[in-house]
């Protein structure tokens, strides 16, 4: 996949002390992770999962459909707490904690782009891209909507910012998605197939923002793909398969 596309801002610039340290540092690390389903019988999906993601690091994970990638990606995320094992993240120790220090802790630290963009369709490009920052509190409502226009610049949509959200292209749509997951300035950016329903241009300009953000920024990316380009173009591939890392 081309490394450099005209469309994209670049740099990046840098984002604050939630992401701070230098490249190498292990921001991630799952340790001996088991996961069983129980209906309609006990299965188990996930199995002695154990690996370290690298702060600056573009990281995929990759394997056939059933073989426990986006349940991996889930407990990852604190979403499940229902499993066997150790999560740190950002040098917490995260199992075990509550759901509402857990629910905080992803505000802060964690940033989402999933394959549906998810955004308000009645809410503005910008309005969409505030909304986890005006949770968080941590800025004012002016310094959150100048810190959203800057995450818009970073992804080339800053001229859409006081469009309806519903009336953007399903490129654009993901692009403004990836703007609101970096609006709190996460250690970690998670995707669940960012690019399962984009074109080929569209993947190779979410590809690129993705490379930035790593590289620039200093922030982890972990994604889940089935996309062949996406996966080549990262810098680890981690592939599961019956619910183990096989390579």
């Amino acid at each position: 996949m081309n490394t450099k596309n005209s469309n994209i801002n670049s740099p990046l610039g840098q984002s604050d002390g939630s992401v701070g340290g230098g490249v190498g540092m292990a921001v991630l690390s799952a340790s001996n992770i088991n996961k069983y389903f129980y209906e309609p019988e006990k299965f188990q999906v996930l199995k002695n999962i154990s690996f370290e993601a690298n702060r600056g690091e573009f990281l995929a994970l990759v394997g056939k459909s059933g073989c426990g990638k986006s349940t991996l990606l889930y407990i990852l995320s604190t979403m499940d707490t229902d499993y066997e094992g150790s999560l740190v993240m950002n040098g917490e120790r995260l199992t075990g904690r509550t759901q509402d220090q857990l629910a905080a802790f992803r505000n802060e630290h964690l940033g989402f782009v999933f394959q549906f963009h998810f955004l308000l369709p009645e809410f503005t490009v910008l309005q969409n891209v505030m909304l986890p920052a005006l949770k968080l509190g941590k800025y004012s409502s002016k310094e959150i909507e100048e810190r959203a226009y800057q995450k818009l610049k970073l992804v080339d949509m800053q001229d859409h910012a006081i469009k309806q959200s519903a009336k953007l292209s399903g490129g654009q749509q993901q692009r403004v998605a990836i703007a609101r997951a970096l609006i709190n300035d996460p250690a970690i950016i998670m995707g669940d197939e960012p690019t399962g329903n984009l074109d080929k241009k569209n993947s190779e300009v979410v590809f690129e923002i993705f490379k930035q953000i790593a590289h620039e920024n200093n922030q982890t990316i972990i994604a889940v793909t089935h996309d062949p380009d996406f996966a080549k173009g990262s810098d680890r591939i981690i592939e599961m398969s019956d619910g183990q890392i096989i390579n």
